[in-house]
């Protein structure tokens, strides 16, 4: 896979790419959106840690489609409030930490989820 960065435009914001090309012949994983519900049906209050719960799902999913992290091309995220957004970045790069080639990343701000207690949303794809 190769990371897509031009350098006649501006650099990401982030810790991501602009974008990622996939050479044919591979698999594709996607995941649900993943919430930051624990194991054991609670929600944190904060949102990194539920981003960290949703990194540890999204982890979970791919090992079940023989991905991992290194395989992900894109990362959808989605935060009730700008607020949110420090503690979603801090776990998205612990996550991608020791990650060679970057995927290509979208945040946006949305109204809410099913519940109220819920502050991040996470889905990614991944090429295998």
């Amino acid at each position: 896979m190769e990371e897509l960065t031009p350098e006649d435009i501006a650099p990401p914001f982030a810790r991501y790419a602009h974008g990622v090309a996939v050479p044919a012949g591979r698999r594709l994983v996607f995941t649900s959106g993943q919430l930051g519900v624990a194991a054991d049906g609670t929600v944190p209050e904060h949102p990194e840690a539920q981003a960290d719960i949703c990194f540890a799902n999204i982890d979970a999913i791919l090992a079940a489609g023989g991905a991992g992290r290194a395989d992900v091309v894109r990362i959808n995220a989605f935060v009730t409030d700008r607020a949110h957004m420090v503690g979603y970045m801090a776990a998205r790069d612990r996550w991608l930490s020791g990650i060679s080639r970057l995927p290509a990343s979208t945040l946006l701000i949305v109204a809410g989820f099913t519940r109220e207690e819920f502050k991040v949303e996470i889905e990614v794809v991944a090429a295998v």
